[in-house]
């Protein structure tokens, strides 16, 4: 199943077509500005049974040097099969399109992107034929954007830092740019990168943070992401509050008993339960008409 930081890794490059020629900058390649990008279809099966694709297909064309191919590939962990589904994605695209064609690998960990770096030949070390070497982009080399001018300068490059480094220590710095350069755009540029910055961060502990975040400062932002992210932060807000009070009145609470508070997301319910939680006798009693 593709997971959400799978597809935000990958479909932001889409989003902002002039994504990549910044990224290029950030990392030292002296690569033309293109003067149009074109996004492609990723579908690379041929006439046999097997379905490939690629996860996104640009067209970069340029003034002076022409025009290339990128395929931007979201990898979460390391996978000993992609290396051969990597060689052969480029080598269809140079051959369908007769393009120069380049490989982008967006990693969110060090150990994957220090693995997905690593050239690889499809033939012995005598015979290497085709050797792949992507370029990777991840924690290592993306820019820890923690200032919120900075952010607010490029919020599509600010949500790329946030969903590269969704696991590092200055999650929480970049994330607080992001949400304060966020304040004073139009609701139609920020919804987007609310929802990249969202599907990116997935079920690490850092999307609690980005709920909190879009909670307090955009709460004047009514789009259904942000209603979604902010509803799913009152209903942790309030399943905390009810196992704070069982607790603190000392009522045990199962390993269910909490499993199920936690992982109720209808607040109307909730706030019964939080009512209940005040005079309940046990645990079970604030179910009592579920």
């Amino acid at each position: 199943m593709v997971s959400s930081p799978h597809e935000a890794m990958h479909r932001i490059f889409q989003h902002d077509l002039n994504l990549f020629s910044r990224v290029s900058e950030v990392l030292g390649f002296d690569l033309p500005t293109p003067v149009d990008v074109t996004v492609l279809p990723t579908d690379l099966t041929e006439a046999g049974p097997v379905e490939r694709r690629v996860d996104t297909l640009l067209r970069l064309d340029s003034a002076d040097h022409g025009a290339f191919l990128l395929a931007v590939e979201a990898q979460g962990k390391k996978d000993s099969a992609k290396p051969a589904s990597w060689a052969y994605y480029t080598a269809y695209l140079w051959t369908k399109y007769r393009l120069p064609t380049a490989l982008m690998v967006v990693c969110q960990d060090h150990a994957t992107a220090e693995w997905a770096q690593r050239p690889v030949a499809s033939g012995p070390p005598q015979l290497p034929t085709l050797t792949l070497k992507p370029l990777v982009v991840g924690p290592h080399n993306m820019p820890v954007i923690t200032d919120p001018s900075e952010a607010h300068a490029d919020l599509v490059m600010a949500t790329l830092s946030a969903i590269t480094h969704a696991g590092d220590p200055d999650i929480g710095a970049i994330l607080k740019a992001l949400s304060t350069a966020l304040r004073d755009v139009p609701e139609d540029v920020a919804d987007p990168i609310i929802e990249f910055t969202a599907q990116g961060l997935g079920k690490r502990p850092a999307m609690q943070l980005w709920r909190n975040l879009v909670a307090v400062d955009l709460s004047f932002y009514k789009s259904y992401i942000s209603e979604e992210i902010r509803d799913e932060g009152r209903a942790q807000a309030s399943a905390d509050a009810i196992l704070i009070i069982l607790e603190q009145r000392g009522i045990d609470v199962s390993d269910d008993i909490r499993e199920r508070i936690t992982g109720c997301e209808d607040h109307g319910i909730l706030r019964r339960w939080l009512a209940r939680a005040v005079t309940a006798p046990t645990a079970e009693d604030i179910f009592e008409d579920a």
